[in-house]
Order: C-alpha cells, then sequence, then structure tokens
C-alpha cells in the first residue's frame, strides 16, 4: 500500500517490480550524494487527483514525448492542472532519501498557452514553488531536502493559474539522492504557543499550527498540546491540497487549516479548545498517517453554511421570519435570497423546520423545496411570500434555509490507520461533519456533532454526521451525540463502481457512477475485488487486481490475475472486497435529525447497542445496498440490534424509511436472485415508543429475528394505518416474546407478505 516505506535493503526488489528503476551506470550504491531515478509507483498514479483525463507516466498529458522549453525529457509525469499526486519517500534502515531532485514546467505539445504554478508539498508546508509557468520557459529545477525533516510522502501539486484547458503540466528529472542520516530526536511535547498560535484573536492561527505540526514531524511524533482557548482560522492560512473526497462535490481546491497528514504516533491534545474557522474550508484532516489521536477539540464555523430564521407569524398566504443578519448575512436580489459568507454566496433551494422547544424537525417538513420572493419589513423581519401555516409551522419555530451543496466535510480521514478522536464536538459543516475513507481501523468516543451552546443554532452537518466509504477493520462509535444533521449520525458503506464494458477474459472498463463519489482509489493492485449481479445486486466470486488505471475521475480500466467469471457483463458492478470493516455503535444518542438515524452496509459484523434514537424524522436504523444510484454496496451478513431505545421515528418517511428498522437492498430484478442480500439480522431486547408506523421492513433478507422487544404505542403524529411487520422476499423470519401496550397478540395478519411464504414467518 501507499503507507508502506522501503528500506534500502529491498531497494533491489523494488527495482525488479518496476516501483524504482535500476540504477545507471556511475550511480550504483547508497554512498552519500548518490542519486536513484525515481518511477512513480501505480499506486500514486490511482491516488492521484487530476481536473481532468489521465495522469500519465513518462508520456505528456496528450500521450506524447515529455517536453518543456524546447527540451525532450525521457523520464516524468505528464499531468493536467489542477492536479495533486502523494509520492512516497523510500526509508527505514541503512541508507536513506536526503531530497527530491527534478524540475517542472509547461507542456510545449499543448495547444495555447498553459499557466501553472508548481509546488511541492510536505503533509503541512510548501517546500518549493516555481512560481507562475507559461509554455515555452525551460523547465526550472528544484532540490526538496526531507530526511531532517523526517518526511515519508511528498505531494507534487500542479495548480492552474488561468482557468483553460491548456495547463499542461509535467514533472521531469525525478531522482532520489541519497545520504540523509536518522535523527536522534524521537517524541516529546510540542507546544502550540511556542509558535506564535494565539488565542482570542481574530487572526488567522493556520500557518502557527502548521509549523507546530511540522516540527511534530521532525521529531518523530509526539504530543501536540494546545493552551486553552479560542482559536480563528482562515482560507487565505490554509494549505492548499487537491483530493477525491466520496458523497461530496469535487472542488479543484481543499483548503486545509489543520493537516495532520504524513505524522505517526501523534496525539493532539486541544484541552477544550474551540476552533472557529471562516469561509469555505477543510478543519481537519488526518491523511497518510498512523496512530493519530485528537481530544478534547470542538470545531464550528463563525457563519453557518445554512441560514437559520425565526418564524414571527403565519397566515394563509404569507410566512414572516426574523434573521440576524449579523449572524447571516444575506442580500435580496430581484427579491429572493442571496446568501453570504466569507468568500461565498449560494441562494436558496430547500428549508426544513424545526420546533420551538424541543429542536425537532417538524412532521413532514424534512426538505420543503422554495426560492420564491421575499419582502424586507424593516430591522430585522421579513416576509415570505409562502404559506407554511398548512405544514403546522407557527411563531417560534426555527427555518434552516439551505441548498444541496457539500463543498468539504469538517474533518476527513483518508489512507490512514488507527485513528482515534475522543471527546471531539464537530458543531457545523457544510457537508459531512467526518469523512473516512479508505483507511483502517477508527474509534471515535465522546463528543459528536451537536450544537454549540450559545449560539441558539438548531442545524449541524450538511449531510452525514459521520460517513465511512471503503474503510476496513474495525470502526467504533460510542458514547456520542448526534443532532440537528440533514442526514444520518452514521453511513458505512463500499463504494462499488459500475461495469461499463468486459474488454477481454481479463480486463473491465469501470466507472464511478455518482458524481459525488468519484476519483479516490477503490482498487489498488494486489487487492481482491468483488463482482455484484446488477439487475439482482447478488454477489458473486472474486477476482485479484493486476493493473488499473484511472483514465480519469470517473473511468478506471482493471485487469486481473485470473480470467473473468463468464457471467460477468456490462451492466454488473465490482467493489474491493478487502476494504470491509466491522462496526460497533454504541451508547450513543441520534437525535432531531433528518433522514435516517443511523446506515449499514457490510458483510462484517456489525452490533447497534444500547443507543437512543429520539425523533430522527426517517428510519431509526437502515440496511441498504445498491448498485443503482450511489452505487454503496456490502450485504450485511451478521447484525444485531440490541437494547436500543426507538422514540417517534418516522415522522417525515425521508428515504427508503418504510419502518423504524428498514432493510432495503435497491434491487432491478428481486423475482430472479438466486440469493438473499441481507443474512443474520438480530433484533432483541429493544424498547419501541412509536405512533402507529410499522416497526420492521425487508427486502431480500434471510434469517430475521424480532425477538423479546417491548412496543409501547401512543397517539403523538397521525399514524400510517399499515401493519407493523412488511416482507418482501424473505425467509426464515421468527417473531417471538415480544411485549405490547395497550396489549395485543401479533398473528400472521400482522405481518404484509410479498414473494415470501408464510411457513417461513414463524410467530410465538
Amino acid at each position: 500500500m501507499f503507507n508502506r516505506m522501503f528500506s534500502w535493503s529491498l531497494m533491489a526488489t523494488a527495482c525488479a517490480t518496476g516501483l524504482f528503476p535500476m540504477l545507471s551506470p556511475g550511480q550504483e550504491g547508497a554512498g552519500g550524494g548518490d542519486v536513484v531515478a525515481v518511477e512513480v509507483p501505480a499506486a500514486s498514479l490511482l491516488m492521484a487527483r487530476q481536473e481532468t483525463g489521465e495522469t500519465r507516466l513518462n508520456r505528456s498529458f496528450k500521450d506524447k514525448e515529455l517536453s518543456v522549453g524546447g527540451k525532450k525529457y525521457a523520464t516524468g509525469i505528464g499531468t493536467h492542472a489542477t492536479s495533486m499526486i502523494p509520492l512516497p519517500i523510500p526509508g527505514g534502515d541503512g541508507a536513506r532519501v536526503e531530497s527530491l531532485e527534478g524540475a517542472c514546467g509547461i507542456d510545449d505539445g499543448t495547444d495555447g498557452d498553459g499557466s501553472v504554478e508548481f509546488r511541492v508539498m510536505s503533509g503541512s508546508e510548501v517546500l518549493w514553488s516555481s512560481g507562475v509557468m507559461k509554455r515555452g520557459m525551460p523547465a526550472k529545477r528544484f532540490s526538496v531536502p526531507v530526511a531532517e525533516n523526517e518526511i515519508r510522502h511528498l505531494y507534487l501539486m500542479a495548480d492552474r493559474v488561468e482557468n483553460n484547458s491548456y495547463d499542461h503540466a509535467d514533472w521531469v528529472d525525478l531522482a532520489w539522492k541519497m545520504g540523509g542520516k536518522p535523527q536522534s530526536v524521537k517524541g516529546g511535547t510540542v507546544n502550540a504557543a511556542q509558535f506564535s498560535m494565539v488565542p482570542g484573536v481574530k487572526k488567522d492561527q493556520g500557518p502557527a499550527l502548521r509549523s507546530a505540526i511540522s516540527a511534530l514531524r521532525k521529531q518523530g511524533g509526539g504530543v501536540l498540546t494546545i493552551p486553552r482557548g479560542v482559536y480563528h482560522f482562515y482560507p487565505e492560512g490554509a494549505l492548499n491540497m487537491s483530493f477525491n473526497i466520496s458523497n461530496h462535490d469535487q472542488p479543484l481546491i481543499h483548503p486545509v487549516c489543520v493537516p495532520l497528514t504524513d505524522l505517526r504516533n501523534v496525539r493532539v491534545e486541544g484541552n477544550g479548545s474551540l476552533f472557529l474557522f471562516h469561509g469555505r474550508v477543510i478543519p481537519l484532516l488526518v491523511m497518510d498517517s498512523e496512530n493519530v489521536s485528537i481530544n478534547r477539540l470542538a470545531v464550528d464555523y463563525e457563519r453557518s453554511i445554512c441560514t437559520e430564521a425565526r418564524v414571527v407569524g403565519v397566515d394563509d398566504k404569507f410566512t414572516e421570519v426574523e434573521i440576524d443578519k449579523k449572524a447571516y448575512p444575506y442580500e435580496l436580489r430581484n427579491g429572493r435570497f442571496v446568501f453570504l459568507g466569507e468568500g461565498w454566496e449560494e441562494g436558496m433551494g430547500v428549508c426544513m423546520a424545526f420546533e420551538k422547544g424541543t429542536g425537532r424537525i417538524i412532521a413532514n417538513t424534512a426538505d420543503i423545496g422554495w426560492n420564491g420572493q421575499v419582502q424586507p419589513m424593516g430591522g430585522s423581519r421579513l416576509r415570505l411570500e409562502w404559506n407554511l401555516k398548512s405544514r403546522g409551522i407557527k411563531p417560534g419555530d426555527t427555518l434552516v434555509l439551505r441548498n444541496y451543496h457539500r463543498p468539504h466535510p469538517g474533518c476527513v480521514v483518508y489512507r490512514a490507520q488507527k485513528t482515534r478522536l475522543e471527546d471531539v464536538a464537530i458543531h457545523q459543516s457544510s457537508g459531512m461533519a467526518l469523512l473516512v475513507q479508505r483507511s483502517k481501523d477508527f474509534l471515535m468516543k465522546g463528543g459528536g456533532v451537536f450544537i454549540r451552546k450559545g449560539t441558539g443554532r438548531v442545524h449541524t452537518a450538511g449531510a452525514d454526521a459521520t460517513h465511512f466509504s471503503n474503510t476496513r477493520g474495525e470502526i467504533i462509535v460510542e458514547k456520542a451525540l448526534f443532532e440537528g444533521m440533514m442526514d444520518d449520525a452514521i453511513n458505512v458503506h463500499s463504494t462499488c463502481l459500475g461495469i461499463t464494458e468486459v474488454v477481454d477474459s481479463r480486463t473491465l472498463k469501470c466507472r464511478y457512477m455518482h458524481g459525488q463519489a468519484v476519483g479516490f482509489e477503490v482498487f489498488l493492485p494486489g487487492e481482491k475485488i468483488r463482482f455484484i449481479n446488477g439487475p439482482t445486486l447478488e454477489p458473486g466470486s472474486t477476482g485479484t487486481v493486476k493493473t488499473a488505471v484511472k483514465k480519469s475521475s470517473t473511468e478506471l480500466v482493471i485487469t486481473l490475475e485470473e480470467p473473468l467469471p463468464a457471467e460477468v457483463k456490462a451492466g454488473d458492478a465490482v467493489e474491493n472486497a478487502d476494504f470491509y470493516p466491522s462496526v460497533v455503535f454504541r451508547n450513543n444518542i441520534v437525535r432531531n435529525n433528518r433522514a435516517r438515524g443511523s446506515l449499514f452496509t457490510t458483510p462484517e459484523r456489525v452490533l447497534v447497542e444500547g443507543n437512543l434514537f429520539d425523533h430522527s424524522s426517517g428510519s431509526a436504523i437502515l440496511l441498504a445496498g445498491d448498485a443503482q444510484g450511489w452505487y454503496e454496496s456490502g450485504a450485511c451478513h451478521e447484525v444485531v440490534i440490541r437494547r436500543n431505545t426507538f422514540i417517534n421515528n418516522l415522522t417525515s418517511r425521508y428515504q427508503f424509511t418504510n419502518a423504524i428498522i428498514s432493510i432495503y437492498p435497491e434491487v432491478k430484478q428481486l423475482d430472479k436472485q438466486k440469493a438473499y442480500y441481507h443474512r443474520n439480522v438480530l433484533i432483541e431486547s429493544n424498547v419501541f415508543k412509536t405512533f402507529d408506523v410499522p416497526l420492521l421492513f425487508a427486502i431480500s433478507t434471510d434469517n430475521l429475528k424480532f425477538i423479546n422487544n417491548r412496543i409501547i404505542y401512543n397517539k403523538d403524529f397521525k399514524g400510517w394505518g399499515q401493519k407493523p411487520f412488511q416482507f418482501r422476499r424473505c425467509a426464515n423470519i421468527l417473531i417471538k416474546n415480544n411485549k405490547v401496550q395497550p396489549p395485543r397478540t401479533w398473528t400472521i395478519e400482522d405481518c404484509k407478505l410479498e414473494n415470501t411464504p408464510a411457513d417461513q414467518v414463524h410467530i410465538n
């Protein structure tokens, strides 16, 4: 994998496998100053982010000979700005890399005048910058020292200066200069105050904190302590990086304020500090790191991505509201809202309504589309040409005015192992509050995603509170609070790709099918893939990736070690069979959110235990799976749901929410399935406090038990008038020893059966 480091003793093996070319005459040996030419690992090309097209090895972006300033180059990387290429540095025992040598420039083969700035970055700093380069300029040489700073990864960034199609950028003559010596200092505590990080002032603390992070890396790990206080961060002091993030919009640049990247054995101690972020940025990034923990820290934005309006009056035609324009700046253009932030503006598209006092989403108001006329009434009051009285909205309630944009998560964990967040609170985000992808072993304990006291807000995350895509190992989330988010408290799934063409007996063309889930490396050479039948969603056999070439952010060509199964065809899908996590979601509180309380799609063990699901407007728990829309797969094979309390879920029935516990794989041809998608689901010893809605809905599930639960019905909301149990092509169902208030005895008549024989349902 990308994180693996090479010692000099392994260099010969690396040369033989193509990671590094053999040394040319006169360069052999590991003595000081020796130079080893670099051939970029195939994994780096798959991990690269590029605005358009393919990142090419030893060829230009247009698949021509590399040429800069009239000079030809035999080796290098041809890319298109904006792009970022991660590069692992060989190291370990024995001789080490002292520096990266090379040159860069605009390729001569472009049809117009490109304009690019090249940067070589560590995980926290810009180590070298070319300045603006144009076509025809000679390649600019660089030498970037790495050994003395304990750098294990470099990032080659080509950033477009002007938006045009001629930004064909070349990195050429890349070589490792050997001779660096190991540092003797390891561990210890770095105090951010010693790097001029100052609390309580509206001044960008990003550069100071990044310097402290660089010092932490240089000493080989340790503790980064932040004196307790409120710290402000701005886009201007962020580290601009470019990488794909699952389930989000795909801006070319992510300004990263706190890049915990390329670190080992690090603990960040926040001491109860609050980090306040301005503009559109990624507050926290943990990438290409191992054993990083963040403790006792709160994250919030100075200006919420959404605008909150207090209702002061409603009638049959208008709704009057008050908006604190200082907290939520806006303008009216042509009588419609334009919301303003630091460096951004956007219009309105949709609204949610939260109840005064309880903070709950008002029934059937989880998403109300609107962008109508607004009349100023003086002061902070506005009149909306919008009848919300009919939806049950009253004076004192809060409208959250927003749209569907997801530019940046609050915290990203990417290609990281053993990451821990303890007592970390994320109060606001413009996408997922926490996004974990392509990582292994994650713990979140305490903290969560919830409203910061004193803000008066009702809304937190612009999408899921926590979201896990293509992770493995163990995910543990416990003793956390999740409230006010637009989507799930936790969403765990694989990202599968659609097969668009079977090229030959071993080769597939695949596509990232959803526009917000593209580009990040789903498969690397040597990893296992699993085939999925597109129409029936049935998981099939596995194969081993021999090579993978990313033709663009949406297209991938995979060649396997083994012949393809005969039944694989265009329209099917593939997922990574090595990246399935087990999940423990325990003793958490989930309340007052849109969509679902939780979502799981993984064949490894899932334990959902001791949680409170309080007024989620959709299902409390969803077991999903699809190769239809989001292409989020991973059939569940063992799920235990026990000792949870469910209070009045399903008030708005948002997406795949047919019951309090909904098992809803999206299957095109259910009648043609030979095997069930989900299996072994145990629902036991839970308490359901609910109005009349279905308790359990399941599609294509085998061995499903609903036992020893307590159900207490109320009349808090209008009932659905449906049967409590609904099964569509299921088998081996047991409903036993449940207690119902008011008392009643369930029979087979309380089950809606579709393509499910009655003898497959056993009720005691």
